[in-house]
């Protein structure tokens, strides 16, 4: 049970820090007239994203001890049960005569911590949460959110942020000008990935660090969450997964590669493994548009949330970095548009409401390879006519004009950039 006493300590505590922190600001729209979860990987920028909004507050004139921020990864404050939420609610009641504005850090740490959160904005409060768990976005925690609540997914900074980071801004018709800052400031971001605390470490400290954030959410979030009893399994798992970006995985073919490698599994155990992977938000799926709904389930592609984890498993993969690139940006801001398409055609990507199909492609300058990835984008349009088409390439650009198509090759860099500052 959480002491009042300390808890009114740490309020004091966590105001002054929120209050004087130098924060990374991220492009994401906020409505600051309503109540928002924001969901993500661990390290991914959502306390930023706090930050940024309790400095918001504060600059439309709000007094900072308005401010109720609370960390619940705080160690100080282990195992907290949801009566402790009440707890620090009173005791925030006794320091300041104000209607605070909740900002609850990781609170997926809380079992029923939505009920709680519910009942803040039934009852008139402002309220910011964060939590590193895609069960936050599950039907049952939206249906007992009841709707009060914006739930929003945050991703590592994309390249634009990354770019912001590094003091370069995007000048009126980039497109068009001298790019080679920007593409020489590409390679750490496509191999190192888009973590803020990456981002500002030393390129000597970047893998050592990722390994240790990786660590924390093997252990941590997988293998002690889950009560996982063999964690070569997982580990195995997550390598194989690593080594099959850009091919669809089964959870039938997967169980055969790891026991072939010794280490005898189920299928009924991969299909949990890959649950808990992408609710810790290590890595995400998507789904085959032309498959039937069995396998729309079980056989799916896998990427990482950040690029910068593959490389702690293979080297020399710029091709699975690069289709991993593209598929981050996709899922940032489609969603669960986002699918792929296979049966007699394979497009590596397809937006099933815009209809919009992209091909990654390392280069083209081959013509087999060329010939190859125009014709399954031809062939896609003769199924179902596509909106647009679109073939990522590591450097290469050029416009395609067929009889009844045009596909844009697009240098991965600038299509990231392209995709980052035009909306929906």
């Amino acid at each position: 049970m959480l002491d009042k006493l300390f808890a009114k300590k740490l309020i004091v505590e966590y105001q002054q820090f929120v209050c004087e922190v130098q924060y990374i600001e991220r492009d994401i729209d906020v409505d600051f007239d309503g109540n928002h979860v924001f969901v993500g990987m661990r390290r991914a920028g959502k306390s930023y994203l706090l930050y940024q909004c309790v400095h918001h507050y504060i600059a439309l004139g709000h007094n900072p001890d308005e401010i109720l921020f609370f960390n619940f990864e705080d160690d100080r404050v282990a195992n907290l049960e949801v009566t402790d939420l009440d707890t620090i609610k009173l005791a925030y009641e006794e320091l300041y005569a104000h209607k605070p504005i909740f900002f609850l850090d990781e609170i997926q740490i809380v079992d029923g911590w939505e009920k709680f959160a519910r009942r803040l904005v039934d009852t008139g409060y402002r309220v910011f949460v964060t939590g590193s768990n895609a069960k936050m976005l599950s039907s049952e925690i939206a249906t007992t959110l009841g709707g009060r609540y914006y739930i929003k997914e945050v991703f590592p900074f994309s390249f634009a942020e990354y770019l912001k980071l590094e003091h370069m801004e995007l000048k009126p018709n980039w497109q068009y000008t001298s790019c080679t800052d920007i593409i020489r400031n590409f390679e750490p971001y496509f191999n190192m990935g888009g973590l803020p605390e990456v981002i500002t470490k030393d390129t000597i400290y970047k893998r050592e660090w990722l390994s240790s954030l990786f660590n924390k959410i093997y252990f941590g979030d997988l293998i002690a969450r889950y009560s996982i009893r063999n964690d070569k399994t997982m580990r195995m798992l997550i390598r194989k997964m690593a080594e099959s970006i850009k091919q669809p995985l089964s959870y039938n073919r997967t169980a055969s590669l790891i026991s072939s490698a010794g280490l005898k599994t189920k299928q009924e155990t991969v299909a949990d493994y890959c649950q808990y992977l992408q609710e810790t938000w290590l890595m995400f799926s998507i789904e085959n548009f032309a498959s039937k709904l069995q396998e729309k389930v079980s056989t799916r592609k896998y990427y990482f949330t950040d690029n910068g984890f593959i490389s702690l498993f293979l080297s020399d993969v710029k091709t699975s970095l690069l289709e991993n690139i593209v598929a981050i940006a996709l899922r940032r801001k489609y969603k669960q548009e986002l699918t792929y398409y296979n049966h007699n055609i394979e497009v590596d990507f397809y937006l099933c409401e815009s209809q919009v199909a992209y091909q990654v492609s390392y280069s083209i300058r081959e013509q087999e390879t060329r010939q190859r990835e125009v014709k399954a984008l031809l062939s896609l349009n003769e199924y179902i006519p596509l909106s647009s088409a679109y073939i990522i390439t590591y450097d290469e650009e050029e416009t395609i004009e067929t009889a009844d198509m045009i596909i844009n090759v697009v240098p991965v860099w600038k299509w990231l950039l392209i995709n980052d500052t035009v909306h929906n």
